[in-house]
This record gives C-alpha cells, structure tokens and sequence, in this order.
C-alpha cells in the first residue's frame, strides 16, 4: 500500500471514528489491518484476526472526538466499538439478517445495521436485554455486550471492509428494542424450521389364537 492511499486510508478510518464519538459510541482502536493479518503495537502478539491494539481498551474507550482524533493522528487502525455501553448487536448469519430486516416487523426493528466482510450482519439494538432462552442453543446467532466489541464500518477486512446496510443517520441513531429484534429472529428461525414427521399412534395387531382340534 502507498503512503498517499494509506494516509486516505487512515483520514477514512479517522473521520468515521469521530463521528460515532460525537454521537455518544464509545471507540477504541484495533489492530491496523496490514492486507495479510492485523498487527498492534505489541510486538509479542500472535493474535492476527482482528483485536483492539490498547491492553486496557475497556477503560480506554472513549466518545470524546478528540481523543478519538488523536488516535487516529498518524495511524489507520481499525475502529472497534465497545458493546454494553451506548448499544447492543445481534451477531447473526447472512440470511437470518436479510429476512428479519426485510419481514413483516422492519419498521418496528428498524435501526443500524452493519455486515462484515465474511457476510455476518450485525444488528445494533439497545442495550442491556439478555438473549432470550430461545437463542441460547443457536450457534448463529450472538449477543455482543458487555466486554466485547464489534469492529465498525469502514474497518478493512480480508477481501472488503466492514459496511452499512443501514446506516446510523439513516435511522437517526434510533436503536431498536433488543426484544422486539429477537422476537423477530425467533420466528424467522421457527418459519424456517421443518416441521417434524407425522407419527400415527403405534397399534399393535393381535392376532386369535389357533383352536385345538
């Protein structure tokens, strides 16, 4: 990557970060995404998914932009937004998030909205509402709250860069109740699940037995 691009690169990164500051989203950095795997400032990380570059970045998060902007000064790192705190997500599979986005309650779920590169589509929700008992024992889906992080558009990916598919201002930073989107998830998963096979109730034949001669 070239200077020029990388240096867009990281005003891109920067300018996103300090908008999500100044609407209340705590932001910490990640690891800067090198077109091969993410590198921090530790240099005896092993870890190349991504991962936020600050040890502490719990306590290190912030919402003011100039702490956010400083970050940001002379490095592209990736933008992680703390979870638990301003919002929730709902990590779910591709085609959960199309149909549960696209169904009959879209105007009732209807808040931001990011997929990543592997094609997850984060839900951003209110926080603070565990997942129902329903969505425990599925694997594709997952709660993000306290003490996990998401990583936010325009984050670089292996392939592509984290995106909306619907935007903060375009939903006027409204967040949907977290019950009211896992509702949706419920009977989207409930439409899609086979019923099970008709069983007819188990008769056993008796037959007469044989007279004597």
């Amino acid at each position: 990557m070239s200077v020029h691009v990388r240096s867009l690169d990281r005003l891109r990164l920067r300018h996103a970060a300090v908008s999500y500051a100044r609407h209340g989203w705590d932001v910490t950095p990640g690891a800067v995404f090198t077109g091969e795997r993410y590198r921090c400032d530790d240099p005896g990380c092993q870890t190349v998914a991504c991962h936020p570059a600050l040890e502490e970045w719990e306590r290190a998060a912030s919402h003011d932009p100039d702490v956010v902007a400083a970050w940001w000064r002379q490095t592209p790192y990736a933008v992680l937004l703390p979870t638990g705190r301003a919002f929730d997500v709902l990590e779910v599979p591709a085609h959960l998030g199309v149909l549960v986005t696209r169904g009959p309650a879209r105007q009732e779920i209807h808040g931001p909205v990011a997929v990543t590169a592997s094609g997850r589509w984060m839900l951003f929700v209110s926080p603070g509402q565990p997942l129902r008992p329903e969505l425990e024992e599925h694997l594709g889906v997952v709660l993000h709250g306290p003490g996990s992080w998401v990583p936010a558009p325009p984050t670089p990916q292996p392939h592509a860069r984290v995106r909306w598919e619907s935007s903060p201002a375009e939903v006027e930073w409204r967040l949907p109740q977290s019950y009211a989107v896992q509702r949706e998830i419920v009977d989207v998963i409930t439409a899609m699940t086979p019923a099970p096979p008709l069983r007819l109730p188990y008769r056993r034949t008796v037959r007469p037995t044989p007279r004597a001669a």
